[in-house]
C-alpha cells in the first residue's frame, strides 16, 4: 500500500466508525446473502461478533502504516479462524461484503481512489491471513 492509500483508508474508516452498528448490520446481511453457505459458521446472537469485527477493523487500519505491529494478530486471527470452520475460499466474499458496506456507508465519501485503496488493503491483509492459516494446496481453493 502506498502511503496515500493508507491516509484514505483510515480517514474514510473514521467517518464509518459513527455509524458503527448500521455498518456491522449491513456487512453480515451482506456477507449472509452473497455466501449463505458461511451463515451456519455464526452461532447464535451476532451482537458481540459485530463489536468484535468494529474493533478488529479499527485496529487494522490504525495499523496499517505499521503494518509488522498488526501482522501476529492477524495471523493468531486467521488460524483461530480455521477452528471455526472457515475456508480460504471464504475470504472473497468478506471482502465484497465488507467493500459494499463500506460504499453504502460512505456514500459520496466512496470515490475510485477510496475503493482501491480498501481493495489493496483488504487484499494485502487477506492474503497474509491465508497464507498463514491454509496449507498452499488449499489456499487455491
Amino acid at each position: 500500500m502506498t502511503p496515500q492509500q493508507v491516509v484514505l483508508v483510515q480517514q474514510s474508516f473514521s467517518k464509518v466508525v459513527p455509524i458503527a452498528g448500521t455498518a456491522a448490520d449491513l456487512f453480515y446481511d451482506r456477507l449472509f446473502e452473497i455466501a449463505p453457505e458461511v451463515k451456519p459458521l455464526f452461532k447464535g446472537d451476532l451482537t458481540e461478533q459485530k463489536k468484535k469485527l468494529i474493533a478488529m477493523l479499527a485496529t487494522v487500519v490504525n495499523g496499517l502504516d505499521k503494518l509488522d505491529t498488526i501482522l501476529p494478530a492477524a495471523s493468531k486471527l486467521a488460524k483461530n479462524h480455521v477452528t471455526y470452520g472457515v475456508q480460504a475460499k471464504h475470504y472473497q466474499p468478506v471482502g465484497a461484503a465488507l467493500l459494499w458496506t463500506l460504499e453504502k456507508g460512505l456514500g459520496e465519501g466512496w470515490s475510485k481512489d477510496v475503493a482501491d485503496a480498501w481493495v489493496q488493503a483488504y487484499t494485502t491483509l487477506s492474503g497474509f491471513m491465508i497464507s498463514e492459516a491454509y496449507p498452499t494446496t488449499q489456499a487455491a481453493e
